[in-house]
């Protein structure tokens, strides 16, 4: 099978937030959303390649979180192309629960009173849905590699393994100064918000020894496997941090009042 070419859509600057088109035989597979409203940046990277929307095959969503979910309904409707997902994250994407974020550091916190994390957007319910532990063969989407559950970041966190030996691993991992950047850009650091530490390192080693060679991620990016292997080990001795609960205002829930805990 033809190697596929992997490309990076820009939806905020200086590498703080992208998704990726990965162009195959059959088409092409996106592999996030981006913020709500990121559709016309999409577009316009396609079209940038010679594409446009009909092509787009799949829609893979890496977890639920606003800058990675948020256009996923939106490219449903314009490209036709069916959303795989994991069960984990569900009442997320049908907005039936309030998000949580569990901060890695201060950056986590003060990222949240920004309110971008918490941005809502249109509910969806992803027409392939994985449960634990299960995997995806991309094949009839013309490529060579799988789409597997790898929690951590959040429970519903999946991941693109290909045979080219790139991985797509959403949020497992971030580089660079706070949140992507032009500097430390491949240094391997923990994304604003990760729910267990030592379940991402787990899944980061996983892949490393599998042969994934290149991990390309939302934030940062990409880093070789020797970079991720460095801090997936790192990540073996963290506890969780402080997890918060923001109310989003589309969700159906009743939710609460805003709160905090420790776990």
């Amino acid at each position: 099978m033809k190697k596929p070419a992997i490309i990076t859509i820009p939806i905020l600057p200086f590498g703080m937030v992208h998704c990726h088109l990965v162009i195959g035989t059959r088409g092409c597979v996106l592999i996030d959303t981006g913020t709500p409203g990121s559709e016309a940046k999409i577009e316009r990277v396609l079209k940038l390649h010679g594409l446009g929307v009909q092509d787009i095959k799949l829609i893979v969503v890496t977890h639920a979180h606003t800058d990675h979910a948020g256009s996923a309904a939106t490219m449903r409707e314009l490209s036709k192309a069916p959303i795989l997902a994991h069960a984990g994250d569900l009442d997320y994407y049908e907005r039936r629960k309030p998000m949580t974020y569990c901060t890695t550091a201060w950056f986590g916190s003060l990222f949240l009173k920004t309110g971008l994390p918490t941005e809502p957007y249109k509910a969806f319910t992803p027409d392939f849905l994985l449960k634990d532990g299960e995997s995806f063969d991309l094949t009839q989407f013309g490529l060579d590699g799988v789409a597997r559950h790898t929690p951590g970041h959040t429970d519903g966190s999946i991941s693109v393994q290909l045979a080219t030996g790139d991985a797509l691993v959403g949020d497992l991992v971030a580089s660079g100064v706070l949140l992507g950047g032009m500097l430390r850009v491949n240094h391997a650091i923990r994304p604003p918000f990760e729910d267990d530490p030592k379940a991402v390192g787990k899944e980061l080693l996983a892949m490393v020894d599998s042969g994934m060679q290149t991990f390309h991620m939302g934030h940062g990016g990409p880093l070789p496997a020797s970079e991720v292997r460095r801090h997936a080990l790192l990540l073996q001795g963290l506890k969780p941090g402080r997890t918060y609960e923001i109310p989003s205002a589309t969700c159906s829930c009743s939710p609460p009042e805003a709160t905090e805990e420790v776990k």
